[in-house]
């Protein structure tokens, strides 16, 4: 394997693969119909990003790497399988990295990107491998190549590709229902974790607050963290905000470990920073060293981003889009924010409308005013049945309502005078509307 091509290579996971079989000095290239943050970068490297999806792109190719997203109709895979090219799934090269290191794999449906995130920044001194699924602040990307024996990448779930790796510690978050156009019910997204936590080779972190993490709490491997239990193995105790910024204790088996501080917002973060402190410790970071880079740490990229600070306005990049996800966001939003705020919110794919739409209920509670956008598709069918009226119905916000199109949305919001924070959420488009609402503005 010299030659290598990604097909989709813009996308989060695919990108951060490629740099890091660019520094190990592989020849990297790939394709795209659409240019990311990450682009430029690649470019840079001396990575070639062809625009079109063409089959001439793979001559002299040897290895084709692909995720689940792409199908046999795609002419560059169609093509390496006439001519008989290696196909490998992303997933199943990430895992051959990490599977030859000190691997640490983060899993959970949600706070996977921070926590993973969180992690590498803390261990940044010990010169890590690092490919996770979000812009990591400390490194300006979503991967770094490491000299060191450590090596940090978030776990999928989404379509089993975790199972490709064998870390030696892992952390699972949170286990919910998601996904369930492949994985058809919880009981198989419990399942899936059993066999990731039995093929964890040292240590597994899990929070045993996640009723769904039943299932794995009985594994001899696994050291449980909590913000309610005081006998779990990592306890956090005396969660209070002050000044924006949110203060908590740890015990670690029993004994008081110091006092900690994360600049970013809400409870769930406090969940986050649990294992990674537990981590860095055991790999040798000083306490002090972990109490400065999590006070630093100022989230992943779009996770709570904020993209502009003033007296009269505030607009916070929010990549949110699961119920639970959305809940934890506002929650940790309410704790910090002064001012009114207002939600647009963009629904991520019919199907996760479709099997989550009772879990929607109240999940926008935190928020003074709810702005629903279309769904964006993600390149599925409508064809789940379920209306943007029944989502707003099952939501029962006080203060909401539907805007059709991108152009409806900014003569609403562009000018109003009222003091306000403006968080755009959803796994889409929404993205790029926010950061041009903040070029308007300006």
């Amino acid at each position: 394997m010299k030659n290598i091509f990604f097909v989709g290579i813009n996308g989060i996971g695919m990108s951060g693969l490629a740099q890091v079989m660019k520094t190990l000095n592989y020849n990297v290239s790939g394709s795209d119909l659409s240019k990311s943050y990450l682009s430029e970068k690649m470019e840079n490297q001396g990575i070639n990003i062809f625009s079109k999806h063409e089959s001439k792109n793979i001559n002299d190719v040897d290895t084709l790497v692909v995720s689940t997203a792409i199908g046999e109709d795609n002419p560059e895979y169609r093509k390496a399988k006439e001519i008989g090219t290696t196909i490998i799934k992303r997933g199943e090269l990430l895992a051959n990295l990490l599977n030859k290191k000190t691997g640490i794999a983060v899993a959970g449906t949600h706070g996977k990107t921070t926590t993973s995130s969180m992690l590498s920044t803390v261990l940044l001194e010990k010169d890590p491998t690092v490919v996770v699924g979000g812009i990591v602040p400390a490194i300006g990307s979503n991967a770094r190549c490491g000299q060191s024996e450590y090596f940090v990448a978030e776990a999928d779930e989404s379509d089993n590709s975790f199972l490709f790796m064998e870390p030696k510690y892992s952390v699972v978050t949170n286990i919910e229902e998601d996904h369930l156009e492949k994985h058809g019910c919880l009981a198989n997204i419990k399942k899936s974790f059993e066999t990731f936590i039995a093929q964890t080779s040292r240590e597994a972190l899990v929070c045993e607050d996640c009723p769904n993490c039943d299932v794995i709490l009985r594994n001899p491997k696994v050291k449980t963290y909590s913000l309610i239990n005081k006998n779990a193995f990592l306890y956090a105790d005396n969660i209070k905000v002050e000044n924006k910024k949110t203060y908590f204790d740890i015990y670690i088996a029993g004994k008081f470990e110091g006092q900690f501080v994360l600049s970013i917002p809400g409870q769930h973060n406090v969940y986050n920073a649990l294992p990674v402190i537990y981590l860095a410790l055991e790999f040798g970071v000083s306490k002090d060293s972990i109490k400065e880079s999590l006070l630093n740490f100022t989230g992943a990229k779009r996770r709570y981003d904020i993209l502009l600070d003033r007296e009269d306005i505030k607009v916070i990049d929010d990549y949110g889009h699961h119920p639970t996800e959305i809940k934890a966001t506002l929650q940790g939003a309410r704790s910090i924010e002064n001012k009114k705020i207002t939600v647009i919110f963009q629904p991520h794919r019919f199907s996760r409308v479709k099997f989550l739409l009772e879990q929607f209920e109240g999940a926008f509670d935190n928020a003074d005013e709810l702005i629903l956008m279309p769904v964006f598709s993600a390149g599925e069918k409508d064809e789940f049945g379920i209306t943007i009226e029944d989502l707003l119905k099952k939501i029962n916000h006080r203060n909401s309502k539907f805007v059709s199109s991108d152009e409806e949305l900014e003569s609403d919001i562009l000018n109003r005078n009222e003091p306000r924070v403006y968080i755009f959420m959803g796994a889409g488009s929404i993205s790029s509307f926010a950061h041009h609402f903040v070029e308007k503005i300006k």
